[in-house]
């Protein structure tokens, strides 16, 4: 299971826990600035054991990779100080490229050797900033590659990928009730500034990067179905 410690990748997580009899996690370090993802994540996992005593049997070991050839590449305002705004060709420079297949890939190479053989990530293109690495298409494409390259069958699993935002706060309601619902907007963290300073009523973040006006704007159509 990919495990940012974001929304998207938490509610993923709530989903692998009721599917399947035992996951485990992998995040990685890459040179982000949002980099306080990190100590968030350890944070969720721990109120999963805690708050979820029939998943928390199920929930096995959790990885750290780091990458830091990603924020050497640069060029991304996920790994400088670079503003957020649209390129030249159309996409935000939040995109990392490569980011997703290079956490796939490595992910896949945990599970080789755990012998598991699905891998999870929250990717959308419903409900996304524009990263041709979250559709659908491109993930069939990977998985492919990946089960040819390491010759065993692997299957990427996107729960979220023909969902928007406001579907996703109800799929966490669905999974875990109020005590899921609280949990995300209190200990996740999805802000691109990793801002943590302010409280919304949809969780933590700096209420003008991308990240936060998709999980605002879904928080308020999910409470509000009518707007």
């Amino acid at each position: 299971m990919l495990f940012s410690g974001g929304q998207d990748s938490t509610v993923c997580l709530a989903h692998a826990l009721a599917t399947y009899s035992h996951v485990e996690t992998v995040g990685f370090d890459y040179g982000q600035t949002h980099r306080i993802e990190l100590d968030c994540r350890l944070d969720v996992l721990a109120q999963f054991r805690t708050a979820f005593p029939d998943w928390a049997s199920k929930l096995g070991d959790d990885h750290i990779l780091a990458l830091p050839a990603l924020a050497e590449i640069g060029g991304t305002a996920l790994t400088g100080d670079g503003e957020i705004r649209v390129l030249e060709n159309g996409l935000p420079s939040t995109f990392v490229p490569g980011r997703n297949l290079l956490f796939l890939t490595y992910a896949a190479a945990i599970g080789y050797r755990r012998g598991l053989s699905v891998l999870i990530g929250g990717m959308c293109e419903t409900d996304y900033s524009g990263y041709p690495d979250c559709r659908r298409d491109t993930l069939d494409h990977l998985a492919q590659a990946i089960s040819a390259g390491m010759d065993a069958p692997l299957e990427i699993e996107t729960p979220l990928m023909y969902l928007d935002k406001a579907a996703t706060w109800a799929m966490s309601e669905i999974l875990g009730g109020e005590t899921l619902v609280e949990l995300i907007r209190e200990a996740t963290h999805s802000c691109y500034r990793g801002d943590r300073t302010t409280r919304h009523e949809w969780g933590y973040g700096c209420n003008d990067c991308p990240a936060c006006e998709l999980r605002s704007k879904g928080y308020e159509k999910w409470i509000k179905p009518e707007i």
